[in-house]
């Protein structure tokens, strides 16, 4: 899993590549509102401060040296 940030209302902003430029695609509710550019054109959609990164935590079975059990 990539790097995601969600926030309230069912936005989602992900790093994808379209063409052959990197954007932030915004997403609200799983449909595609826009390819963003920038960051200030995210801001235009969702307000950024509102926005949370989504952090997978490695489970015991993905991590066995961390694990002691």
């Amino acid at each position: 899993m990539g790097r995601r940030w969600v926030g309230p209302g069912g936005y989602e902003v992900v790093p994808a590549v379209r063409g052959r430029r990197q954007v932030l695609r915004v997403r609200r509710h799983g449909w595609l509102i826009a390819d963003c550019l920038s960051v200030d054109d995210v801001a235009r959609f969702v307000n950024l401060a509102d926005l949370c990164e989504v952090i997978a935590l490695p489970t015991p079975r993905q991590n066995r040296s961390a694990y002691v059990g």
